[in-house]
């Protein structure tokens, strides 16, 4: 068993069964022989299940968002992840009739092959999952690989385990579903043999482990999709509505208490609209509040993971140190024994700054000024990181033109963060913010399938057998 930590208390009170290499491949091996019947099921049928699940999980949205907040230690974030999650099936359930729908075969050049395109599902897709938002991340693979006909297996990070047993006992009861379809808990070894056990595998997490596990991956030969960490940066061009910028930027930077790869982690401000901005969005920011000690209220969550913690503050201490002012906030506060960071305007950054240029996850917002668009835009692309980005201008000609210079796989306009409410966008991720196949959109069906092709001969003799040695065969 490992011990797990109470975000709001800082104190251990769940113990999380581990799973070492062994018993994931069995539960790999498993899931590998109940594979081939889901596959073979109509489409229909598999999607009825999912149905099943979708209704079952409203059913019993309370023991899951409880199960949620006790590990996240927020409660409004929790409820709209069960919300997510179920709405991220219904999707799927309208959208892949259509999109699987029988291809008719096509003739090549060669008019007497014909070519006959084939999908055929990956057997085991292994989905690693991480803390912040624990269940979603965990299903937003799974479904697709689900409805392509593959089987399951998931392993969530171990500081937010404890929606896993609610799941499974609401997975219990859908016909067929836990046979492909299970979770394991452990920390890293147990992600590594999830790894050496799956046929593709999508992670989602930090830029470090991530890199781990794509050369995993790249040992045992299978194909990996990654969704990495982020410095996600916002431009607001001079003619930007301010008060409009101001409080979409405050939410795309302090929702979910900063913890999401797609939060707002730099502002960039043209200089004749800065200190307007800057007063708009301290007034919105210094509005913010912990929900604590009621996990009700307020809008700021703690700090979820313990390792997190040392990291904040060290990006907060060494701004503060080289110049910058935190206009509201500025540091992590002890309460009830859990870590919170104060919402956190800075203002006097630099790129010299951990701040600028590490990500912090965190309700943390440094903006600076600039002079013309070339210097913002470079300014955006000088980081390593280019997972999304957000543009606002009341030009939207302008706004799109400043998008198509960032290297970020989404970017927002005239909004923050929209690719955390809106799945619909295929995108992919840019430098080393990941790697692989869009996770939005109808496309992202395609990453569990392998594609194969029927190439029919209709009894024409091919003009490039071997001849001289009798008659070409008949």
């Amino acid at each position: 068993m490992l011990a797990t930590r109470n975000p709001r208390t800082g104190e251990s009170d769940h113990d999380m069964p581990v799973f070492d290499a062994e018993q994931v491949a069995a539960v790999a091996h498993a899931l590998r022989q109940a594979q081939p019947a889901w596959a073979a099921l109509p489409l229909a049928d598999r999607l009825a299940r999912l149905a099943q699940l979708a209704d079952a999980m409203v059913a019993d949205a309370t023991a899951l968002a409880d199960a949620i907040a006790a590990d996240t230690g927020r409660r409004t974030e929790s409820v709209m992840e069960v919300q997510g999650t179920v709405g991220t099936i219904r999707r799927w359930l309208d959208d892949a009739p259509g999109l699987l729908a029988d291809e008719a075969p096509y003739r090549s050049r060669v008019a007497h092959i014909t070519v006959e395109p084939q999908r055929r599902a990956y057997g085991v897709a292994g989905i690693i999952s991480p803390w912040n938002f624990p269940l979603i991340l965990s299903m937003i693979d799974a479904v697709p690989a689900l409805v392509a006909g593959c089987a399951v297996i998931v392993k969530p990070s171990e500081a937010t385990p404890r929606f896993v047993a609610v799941l499974q006992r609401i997975i219990a009861r859908i016909d067929g579903l836990p046979s492909v379809l299970r979770f394991v808990t452990g920390a890293g070894p147990t992600g590594e043999a999830l790894v050496r056990q799956s046929d593709v595998v999508c992670f989602t997490g930090s830029v470090r482990t991530g890199r781990r596990v794509g050369l995993l991956a790249a040992e045992v030969f299978v194909p990996v999709h990654l969704e990495l960490g982020g410095k996600d940066a916002a431009i607001v061009c001079a003619d930007a509505d301010i008060p409009r910028a101001a409080r979409a930027l405050a939410w795309g930077s302090m929702g979910a208490a900063g913890q999401s790869c797609m939060s707002i982690e730099r502002c960039y401000v043209q200089r004749s609209v800065y200190d307007a901005f800057v007063s708009a969005l301290v007034a919105e920011v210094a509005g913010l509040q912990h929900c604590w000690p009621d996990i009700g209220a307020g809008q700021i969550g703690p700090i979820i993971s313990a390792v997190q913690v040392p990291i904040v503050q060290r990006h907060l201490a060494d701004a503060l140190a080289k110049g910058a002012r935190a206009l509201t906030g500025g540091q992590v506060v002890n309460k009830g024994g859990g870590a919170w960071c104060e919402p956190t305007v800075l203002v006097n950054v630099t790129h010299e700054m951990a701040v600028m240029t590490e990500e912090t996850f965190a309700a943390v917002l440094p903006v600076m000024p600039f002079d013309d668009d070339d210097q913002a835009v470079a300014w955006a692309n000088g980081t390593d990181y280019g997972l999304s980005g957000c543009v606002f201008s009341q030009d939207l000609d302008h706004a799109r033109a400043i998008a198509a210079r960032l290297q970020a796989g989404a970017i927002s306009i005239n909004d923050a963060a929209l690719t955390a409410m809106v799945y619909d966008a295929p995108k992919q991720s840019f430098k080393r913010s990941g790697l692989g196949g869009s996770r939005m959109g109808k496309p992202s069906l395609q990453r569990f399938y392998r594609q194969q092709a029927f190439l029919v001969n209709d009894g024409t003799p091919s003009p490039w057998w071997f001849a001289g040695a009798g008659n070409p065969p008949r």
